[in-house]
């Protein structure tokens, strides 16, 4: 970048910034590293300019003196994997970082407690082993190939050559390694793992030695293997041509080995290696010299394979796509109606290993997904960023869609089953609700990521005017254990149940605390105290019986009923398996939690009943206080509020009242005791409630049981005395509401 006021004076950056003020006769490094894309110069002010890395951006203000780095949210995931742990890992290397390993529940960014680095580097594929997850290969620039194994904790690198190539121009090297070469791990047998230069290299012994299965499956044209740069030589295997750039074994056939390099070939192998057939030129209106960025064996039919090319080094930015059903020796282009853009070249396809046809795409900015092996394509972005999608995956245990992007991280589209069971019949229907996946009693532990226990219940409607949908989670006896509204849009709707009961009822507060009246007027309370005239209960060590109950295992039905149409399906909750817990134990936890929830509700109708009563006598005693004559109403007002105060002082303790939510000036009490003893049942995950759990919900309830006959006495009979002293002086009587049931 020039500066605007001084021709000789130019900025420019590399992997670090310099700046030349004499026309470029000498330079100035002003210290900054970092891989660098573009730079911007400040037309009004040249001290201050700003350069954007692979990591986010860089800002001077002072001529370069001194910088400033602003992080983006952004990552560059070269591929993505996944284990096959509940809960499941993704796995992918990361430009200007390393192979990085991270659960699928949490987020995180790079660096963040919850990503660990792993096998590999930043540019490679980053593979756990399929049967023991414990085994993780990555690989990195300069061939290098790693192997961790979490159980011992070694790290060992097993490249396949171990000569550095640093410097050296493809052609003059013996293995010629792509930036991202591929590596495949067989899914007949997880000891053998593939790897490519221009030829294929595998080991069946943990990467202590490597065979050539191959010939040169490149054009091995020498004028492609020069050196790379431009003013500056960088040969980094970055721009390596000739090189192999696609392995993948089929799931269905053993030892069929597809094939793809960076200079436009596509090769087969039907027995292991022994002999190799190149079906390039069966592939209709392919231009030369394209990179097959993948090639995916069907995981549902031997015959068939479906390909991405990439020609935008070549400025070739169509999408090419295509599918064989023959082991390559016809091919079909699928990229009928995608996109075509600067930006619509195509990465990825991948096939759904449940539904066959079902089909995902990745291009330069964006995905695509077709129900009809690829004859006609639909948008799947949602939510996603319009990004470059360069490797995605189905998690199969769980059926998440799982992306890796090159610039905005990992996604994961959770729960695609709706899109596998989406066929013309669903799509004709007024509406319906999809077979749901089974859910996991999930629960964070410790030392592990955090984790939510949810269910996706997903259905179809054609027209929203259909009216709003109801959904009843059923329980084996048929107990109704949850409703769920919703408001369904056209097309696809998901519902998201925590797997929980209906939560306790909280006891809302009518009357200003004399300690601190001004409490209902505070942001948090003022909506509900203005509109309806209460404000919750919030106090620590209350929560906790609130927070809701999870559900055991076991099977549950899932009811929709939607524009007077109603529909059923099965949903399995499974236990976690990484729980010590028994199902007896389960069973046991959930009943107690049950019991107390039902112990609170009585307590909270008790305290808003309690409540009602004496927001009556506060306004009934303003109303009175203006006639001269009614001053025996106003004493039998005050003494009423006094009898009712003294039950509810023994349920509630009165600082509750004031909003501190870490009071410790006056000891728990009944409401607050059953709440707490809820939440200490609640967190015991998986396992009964202990003796002394259980004798104190017995005494507990015995306290419960007192005051309930205590407010029942007052109901009985000092209500009725107070309201005949109200008629006798021509007031209307106290009434006692119909508690709500919310």
């Amino acid at each position: 970048v020039v500066n605007p006021g001084d021709e000789n004076e130019v900025y420019f950056s590399a992997n670090s910034h310099s700046i030349t003020y004499d026309g470029g006769v000498t330079t100035e490094r002003t210290g900054w590293s970092g891989d660098s894309h573009d730079m911007w110069c400040d037309p009004t002010n040249p001290d201050r300019f700003m350069i954007s890395d692979d990591g986010g951006a860089i800002i001077t203000l002072n001529h370069g003196k001194s910088w400033a780095r602003v992080d983006l949210p952004n990552a560059q995931m070269y591929h993505v994997a996944v284990d096959n742990e509940i809960p499941y890992n993704v796995y992918g290397g990361m430009q200007d970082g390393s192979g990085y390993k991270g659960p699928s529940t949490g987020g995180g960014r790079r660096g963040g407690d919850q990503w660990k680095s792993t096998a590999g580097g930043e540019c490679g594929f980053i593979l756990p082993d399929p049967v023991n997850s414990n085994i993780v290969w990555g690989g990195s620039f300069n061939a290098g190939l790693t192997r961790v194994d979490y159980s011992t904790g070694h790290r060992r690198t097993v490249k396949v050559w171990p000569e550095s190539a640093y410097g050296a121009a493809a052609k003059d090297v013996r293995y010629r390694f792509n930036w991202t070469f591929p590596i495949a791990i067989s899914p007949h047998d997880n000891n053998k793992v593939y790897t490519g230069s221009q030829y294929v290299h595998v080991t069946e012994d943990a990467g202590q030695s490597w065979r050539i299965i191959s010939p040169d499956l490149t054009t091995n044209d020498k004028s492609l293997q020069q050196p790379s740069g431009g003013l500056t030589k960088d040969n980094l295997a970055v721009e390596y041509g000739c090189t192999l750039f696609a392995i993948t074994e089929s799931r269905v056939q053993k030892d069929l080995i597809w094939v793809g390099s960076n200079d436009g070939l596509v090769h087969v192998t039907k027995d292991g290696g022994k002999t190799w057939e190149n079906v390039t030129k069966n592939i209709p209106d392919l231009p030369p010299l394209g990179t097959v960025t993948n090639i995916e064996p069907s995981p549902h039919d031997a015959a068939t394979a479906y390909m991405t090319v990439d020609f935008h080094q070549m400025n070739g930015r169509d999408p090419y796509v295509y599918r064989t059903r023959d082991y390559g020796q016809t091919w079909k282009s699928i990229s009928s109606n995608l996109p075509r853009n600067p930006l619509g070249y195509a990465q990825w396809v991948h096939e759904d290993p449940k539904r066959e046809g079902l089909l995902y795409v990745g291009t330069e900015n964006a995905i695509h997904v077709s129900f009809d092996a690829g004859e006609r394509w639909l948008p799947l972005q949602n939510n996603l960023p319009h990004v470059p999608v360069h490797h995605m995956v189905v998690q199969e245990h769980f059926d998440d869609l799982v992306v890796g992007t090159y610039g905005r991280g990992f996604w994961i589209i959770d729960d695609i089953t709706p899109l596998q069971q989406l066929t013309d019949p669903v799509l004709a229907a007024d509406a319906h609700l999809f077979r749901p996946r089974a859910a996991y009693r999930m629960h964070s532990i410790t030392g592990g990521p955090r984790v939510t226990a949810t269910a996706s219940l997903n259905y179809y409607v054609k027209d929203p005017s259909i009216g709003p949908a109801t959904i009843r989670i059923l329980d084996s006896e048929g107990e109704l254990v949850r409703t769920l509204q919703s408001r369904p849009s056209v097309g696809i709707n998901r519902v998201s149940w925590d797997l929980k009961y209906e939560s306790a009822r909280k006891a809302k507060l009518r009357i200003r605390p004399e300690a601190n009246p001004h409490v209902v007027e505070e942001k948090r309370y003022r909506d509900t105290w203005v509109n309806e005239g209460w404000y919750p209960i919030e106090s620590w060590g209350t929560g906790g019986g609130f927070s809701g109950i999870t559900v055991a295992p076991g099977n549950y039905t899932v009811e929709l009923e939607i524009g007077g149409q109603q529909f059923t399906q099965t949903l399995e909750v499974r236990k976690d398996p990484r729980s010590a817990g028994t199902q007896d134990d389960i069973v046991a936890q959930v009943k107690m939690q049950l019991e107390l929830r039902d112990d609170i509700n009585l307590t909270t109708d008790m305290i808003d009943a309690m409540e009602v009563m004496r927001k009556q006598l506060v306004d009934l005693k303003g109303a009175a206080g203006s006639r001269a004559d009614a001053t025996a109403v106003v004493e039998a007002a005050s003494k009423f509020d006094g009898q009712i105060a003294a039950i509810e002082d023994l349920v509630l303790q009165p600082v509750i009242r004031e909003g501190d939510t870490k009071s410790f000036r006056y000891p728990n009490l009944l409401y607050s005791k059953l709440s707490v003893l809820a939440g200490d049942v609640s967190s015991n995950v998986d396992f009964a409630p202990n003796a002394q759990q259980r004798e104190l919900q017995e005494e507990l309830r015995i306290r419960m049981q007192a005051r309930l006959g205590s407010f029942q006495q007052l109901l009985n009979n000092e209500l009725p005395a107070f309201n005949a002293v109200l008629q006798q002086n021509g007031f209307g009587g106290v009434i006692l509401p119909a508690v709500e049931r919310r």
